[in-house]
């Protein structure tokens, strides 16, 4: 979007040059509108930007944990050398976010972050994550989608809090986060929002390492990223022990295929897949097998 908007600010400036000189008369949209700058601003983009980047495809995990990166670097942003330890470090506003755990180890580290399992980009460019609302200290399944600046209003409950059959909670003492990460112990009638999962703060990586809460967090930041460097195999199997993220992550990377619709598998070749489908359509599916990825792995 910016570098249309660029783009297209050089365009103006030539039309409006360009009105001044022209007879106008004669005057007509194809002499006044040049596409050139708006072309020149997007390869440029694609072309040259470091935030033009080739994709990670060593196995779907590590392309779909690229495509969610978050940088605080490129143009407009920050340099490795200017960066301080401040900039760096976890913060409270990270929550439900960017995730605290995965990050690069070298001189990039807190500088390129994940984005967390729930999180998601709004209009405006702020992420926002989303909280249950609890009316009258009872639970609601309405979902509201909140940034950083508009939580600090609210005392959030966590994802684990007991709750009874009618949806209250069952502690006297709810344990809940308010404004800057300060945690405090209230009444349930108290309570503005809740967490809608305990893996809300981590990313998709981080979400399947089994047991992360028994592990050091710089064991877990290793386990992450080393996740992203395996290779895949040719007949995958699934893990001993898992935890329930990899379906999402396998469907969501992308590199699976998936029946749009219900039906029964019709034909099966070396090459296509064709599904009956129930409301009496039919669907073909290529099989890409053996295809190199960006690092010579069979995806």
């Amino acid at each position: 979007q910016n570098q249309v908007r660029t783009g297209l600010a050089r365009m103006e400036r030539v039309v409006r040059e360009r009105m001044t000189t022209q007879d106008v008369e004669a005057i007509t949209p194809q002499t006044l509108i040049n596409i050139r700058p708006v072309v020149a601003s997007i390869k440029e983009f694609f072309g040259t930007s470091q935030l033009s980047q080739f994709m990670d495809q060593n196995n779907p995990l590590s392309g779909l944990t690229h495509k969610r990166r978050l940088s605080a670097l490129g143009p407009g942003g920050l340099s490795r050398e200017r960066a301080g330890f401040e900039v760096r470090d976890v913060h409270p506003s990270h929550y439900g976010r960017m995730c605290p755990i995965e990050t690069p180890e070298g001189p990039n580290i807190g500088l390129i972050g994940s984005l967390a399992s729930y999180g998601r980009v709004n209009a405006f460019g702020f992420v926002e994550t989303p909280y249950r609302k609890v009316i009258d200290g009872v639970v609601t399944d309405d979902v509201d989608y909140l940034t950083a600046d508009e939580e600090d209003r609210f005392v959030i409950a966590q994802a684990n809090a007991g709750l009874s059959e009618d949806m209250r909670f069952t502690e006297n003492r709810v344990l809940v986060r308010r404004r800057g990460g300060e945690i405090d112990y209230i009444a349930g009638d108290d309570v503005d929002y809740m967490d809608v999962s305990p893996r809300q703060m981590v990313s998709v990586a981080t979400a399947m390492i089994p047991f992360l809460e028994h592990d050091d967090a710089n064991r877990a930041l290793m386990g992450a990223n080393m996740m992203r460097q395996a290779v895949p195999l040719i007949k995958a199997e699934a893990p001993l022990v898992g935890t329930g993220m990899e379906y999402r992550c396998a469907v969501d990377a992308g590199d699976s295929i998936r029946a749009e619709k219900d039906g029964v598998v019709q034909e099966v070749s070396a090459d296509y897949v064709t599904v009956a489908n129930d409301d009496g359509t039919y669907t073909t599916y290529r099989v890409a097998k053996f295809s190199r990825s960006n690092q010579g792995t069979s995806v």
